[in-house]
């Protein structure tokens, strides 16, 4: 079966991407789970430990509370209550903090910070998944044990205000509710409006028990301007009156019913230096946890600092104080503050209580329980309790009592951390059998691409793929029937549960049909290796073929990129690898391009050019091509063809000088934003042009940048379509300057802002119309017989509307990079790739290099809480979810996308049948290397120390570009077919 190289590559990386995806589900593994069942009753407590007696105290105690109003402010970090700010903005929560009646604390939330998975450790005091992530998206049914549904089971009234995610994973658990949008964040106003309007009622009333309200407005804003903007102090305000409403309405409802009411005021997460939030810096993970109520007495003259806790304590404190079972899954330990000012019996009932949940937590997922010493410390804390609840019912009140009782406090305090810090550092279960499968599924692959590289590259792009004799042969079926007796062995056997074992047999059944497949094709394709001689007759052929500065680097460059992934510092600082890459790639054209055009004898600038016919091995034909696209064939003498004759109005001082300007501009870009972990927070040029100070110059900036976007882009564009990229990028800066964030010379500085709804989608219509306009073209020259340049044009015109959607999608202050972008591909293509002339092959992999290089200098990294989710949000007045996930995609690989676009329209335009077909096996060969090798580095390092907070992530990041290299990949077939349909 005769495939061309583009559609074999773009099946290749499809199948990539299914192994990936059953690698990363079992990979993210299930955290530490009681195996109890959760029953819809409330269950019986344990008693309470007595030695050589029975206890009368069998029941729960009763709730510390009559109310609890839980109010969760997003994005809350711990500064803007105990800093500077919130002396300033939130004077009444100071008040309570320092003189008040509360207890301070500030909650630690591990990673991932984001908004779903930090809810549930909030409510069941588990550990999430770090896949959370991906389904914070859409959040599902919270099916684990947690406060929400015990409250229920006990007939506890409950409202909720806010955030809609407490309604997707608590549905019909609310007496009354009113959920907002949380992903819709150009809106901060009306979205804590929408909570805030209930409050009047709902605080007359006494017919409920808890209250909770979530407002979205403070982590809209820094998603929006950072946490430094003017924004935040006055949200901070308006949640200080809130809070101030809720107190004061509380007191005066327990004058009349003499019952103390409980008002937390906490984050679910932090908010990093840029304004969003996901990963694990200190500003993401640190968030002010307040206990405030009257029941608490405070020293007159005490000054507390708060006290660092976990957040998952939040949860057991919650249950005790409403008279609750502590949730099963909770890892977290009662915050003892809220009971210090109980009698010794309580205090120790509560202790006993949280302990046993914790050490039977330990017992069903730690096989030598017995050993861990805060199970140790446990048993001896309830020996002695049970000692002293003895002498209690005796009624004896010596001192000997007092002392004994001080000492089970301290047993049981040391018990608890020992056993809460074990059970969250827990490894949690990985599932292993998925997580093999999909390494299987994606190792062949590669290896499917590399045995392929000869022959696709040697060949004419095209690949004889051996598919129908393996798939009818015997060995086929041989792994087929062993591959699904260890498939049914493994979910037989297996104690915990695996992701494959849980889907359809069909299935099940077709995974095990491709790897049988896949594993078939490669031994077939070895043996006609073999049988063929293929490697030994090409070498023999042309054994003078070598490799030049630049392929070399372009080789090194990469593997050394694979093998840096191994290394967590590589990892959170991978922008200084591609960085470095880059830089050296402009030294050696700078060394290339003095030797082109300084050897000879005559005066004239001569560049000398060759390529090769033949490939010496697998590694070289990757980077050298056997026919050069753009050149005619030249003899085996190597005689130099002048740059006169190469590019007839290209000067060679120009051809000189192009690597050293990019250079330049690569410099320039890289102090704009400081991205990575080390040097994230050191100031660079986009905090001083996002500052509002600065306001002015930045509009200056970005108006220059659309100019230079708007004089690069219009060249290749038809009339019409020059015209909707000019009304474009007018109306590009038409909507940074609606919502306040740039200026008109007319503007003044005070003037209202809105959310730019009209404004972005007057520029979403030109952006389609040029993208009609070249899809137009590109099937015109398909169905009908035109001219070459047709579809040159409509690949260009495609690209611009790529571009002018890059340009309303970045931020302003990111707009001098899109500029820089395009500077740059003009200076490669006119002043280096045509005059040297190189290959498809290299000229692919410097479009990949360049691509990842710009994705780091738009300010990303491998760090979750760079990505920019706005993006999502440009024209859009309600929250809708596939064009918000597109938009935020599109926005974040920006770079990438681009220049991979332009190599599309570069390759096309060259009057060569297979140099567009190589190039996408090339693009997905060099993406799929580090896919596959990132993926055995994270398994072999998956107990490493930072395989959650740095490896986990980037993870995400290599699977996103997986996925979007395989929709490029369908881009490079789709127009490679266009031409040969046409030829």
């Amino acid at each position: 079966m005769r495939l061309g190289s583009g559609a074999f590559a773009a099946s290749c990386v499809a199948i990539e991407v299914i192994g990936f995806a059953i690698f990363i589900r079992g990979f993210f593994p299930a955290p530490v789970r009681s195996s109890a069942r959760t029953e819809h009753g409330v269950e019986t407590p344990a008693p309470e430990p007595v030695a050589g007696a029975s206890s009368n105290w069998t029941k729960l105690p009763s709730p510390l509370f009559s109310k609890v109003v839980i109010m969760l402010i997003d994005a809350l970090r711990d500064d803007f209550v105990f800093g500077s700010k919130g002396v300033k903005y939130m004077p009444y929560t100071t008040y309570l903090v320092e003189k008040g009646a509360s207890h301070s604390f500030v909650a630690e939330a591990k990673p991932p910070t984001v908004t779903m998975p930090r809810i549930k450790a909030l409510m069941t005091g588990s550990l999430p998944g770090f896949v959370d992530v991906i389904r914070n998206l859409n959040s599902p049914v919270l099916l684990e044990d947690n406060v929400i549904r015990q409250a229920k089971a006990a007939g506890k009234r409950m409202i909720f205000y806010g955030d809609e995610t407490w309604l997707k994973l608590f549905p019909k658990h609310f007496v009354e509710y009113d959920g907002t949008t949380s992903f819709f964040v150009s809106d901060y106003i009306e979205v804590d409006n929408n909570v805030t309007r209930h409050l009047d009622k709902v605080l007359k009333r006494g017919d409920w028990d808890v209250l909770i309200l979530h407002y979205l407005g403070l982590d809209h804003i820094g998603h929006i301007s950072g946490p430094h903007s003017p924004l935040i102090g006055h949200k901070l305000s308006e949640m200080d009156s809130i809070l101030m409403k809720i107190h004061t309405s509380l007191l005066s409802k327990e004058r009349e019913t003499l019952s103390p009411s409980l008002l937390v005021l906490c984050g679910d997460h932090g908010m990093s230096e840029s304004g969003s939030h996901g990963a694990s810096s200190t500003e993401e993970v640190s968030t002010p946890l307040i206990l405030i109520s009257s029941a608490f007495e405070r020293k007159p003259g005490a000054i507390r600092h708060p006290k660092h806790v976990q957040q998952t304590d939040l949860a057991a404190t919650l249950a005790i104080g409403l008279g609750l079972p502590i949730p099963k899954d909770s890892v977290g330990s009662l915050l003892f503050p809220v009971i210090e000012g109980k009698p010794m019996r309580e205090q120790l009932r509560f202790l006993h209580l949280n302990t046993l949940q914790l050490s039977k937590l330990l017992q069903e997922n730690v096989p030598s329980y017995e050993k861990d010493p805060g199970f140790e410390q446990f048993k001896v804390a309830e020996r002695l309790h049970g000692n002293w609840v003895r002498l209690h019912l005796e009624e004896n009140h010596s001192d000997v009592l007092l002392g004994l009782g001080t000492k089970v406090l301290r047993q049981y305090l040391g018990a608890l951390k020992t056993l809460s810090l074990a059970l969250s550092t827990q490894v949690a279960h990985y599932d292993i059998y998925s997580m093999a499968v999909g390494t299987v599924m994606v190792l062949e692959v590669l290896t499917l691409f590399l045995l392929s590289t000869p022959h696709v590259l040697c060949r004419k792009a095209e690949l004889d793929v051996p598919l129908l004799s393996p798939v009818f042969s015997l060995l086929f079926y041989l792994i087929f029937l062993v591959l699904s007796a260890i498939h049914v062995l493994v979910c037989t056997s297996s104690e915990s549960s695996c992701y494959l074992c849980s889907l359809p047999w069909l299935a099940v059944g077709g995974v095990m049909v491709l790897v049988s497949a896949l594993l078939c094709v490669i031994v077939s394709a070895l043996i006609r290796m073999v049988i063929d001689g293929t490697l030994l007759k090409k070498s023999a052929a042309y054994p003078s073929s070598g490799w030049s500065e630049v392929d070399v680097l372009l080789l090194l460059g990469t593997v050394g990129h694979v093998l840096s992934l191994g290394a967590s510092s590589f990892v959170e600082e991978e922008h200084q690898t591609w960085y470095f890459l880059v830089n050296t790639l402009c030294l050696a054209l700078s060394q290339e391009t003095c030797r082109s055009c300084f050897v000879g004898d005559d005066c004239e600038p001569q560049h000398h050019f060759h390529v090769e016919q033949g490939c010496v091995d697998i590694l070289a034909c990757t980077l050298k091509d056997s026919t050069s696209y753009s050149t005619p064939k030249p003899d085996r003498t190597r005689k130099g063809v002048s740059l006169s004759e190469a590019q007839g109005s290209c000067k060679w001082w120009t051809v000189l000088a192009s690597p050293w300007l990019v250079l330049i501009c690569c410099r320039l870009l890289r102090s704009l934003n400081q991205t990575g972990v080390q040097g994230a927070h050191r100031p660079d040029l986009s905090h001083w042009l996002t500052s509002s100070d600065h306001k002015v110059q930045l509009s200056g900036l970005a108006a220059l940048s659309l100019a230079v976007i708007f004089m690069l882009v219009q060249k290749g564009c038809s009339l019409v379509s020059k015209a909707a990229l000019a009304l474009g990028l007018l109306g590009v800066f038409c909507y940074r300057a609606a919502t306040g964030i740039v200026l008109f010379p007319w503007q003044p500085d005070n003037k209202g802002i809105s959310k730019g709804i009209i404004e972005a989608r007057f520029v979403y219509v030109f952006v389609l119309g040029i993208l009609f306009t070249g899809t137009k073209d590109l099937l015109k020259a398909q169905v009908i017989a035109t001219d070459f340049k047709t579809k040159t044009i409509g690949l260009w015109e495609i690209h611009s509307g790529l571009v002018l959607l890059a340009a309303l999608l970045l931020r302003p202050h990111n707009l001098p990079v899109l500029a820089f972008s395009l500077l740059i591909q003009t200076i490669m293509t006119k002043f280096i790739w045509k005059p040297l002339r190189h290959d498809a092959a290299e000229i692919t992999v410097m479009h990949y290099w360049f691509g990842q290089a710009f994705f780091y200098f738009q300010g990303n990294s491998n760090n979750i809480a760079t990505i920019d989710i706005s993006a999502g949000f440009v024209g859009l007045d309600a929250y809708m979810e596939v064009p918000a996930a597109f938009l935020t995609v599109f926005g974040t690989y920006v770079g990438p996308v681009l220049w991979a676009s332009h190599l599309v329209h570069f390759l096309s335009s060259e009057e060569s049948n297979s140099a567009l077909s190589r190039a996408c096996f090339c693009y997905a060969l060099i993406c799929s290397v580090p896919v596959a090798t990132y993926i055995v580095l994270v398994t072999s390092l998956r107990y490493h120390l930072f395989i959650w907070s740095v490896f986990s992530p980037k993870l995400l990041y290599e699977g996103m570009h997986l996925l979007i290299t395989a929709a490029l990949c369908a881009v490079f077939t789709a127009t490679d077919q266009t031409r040969h349909t046409k030829v």
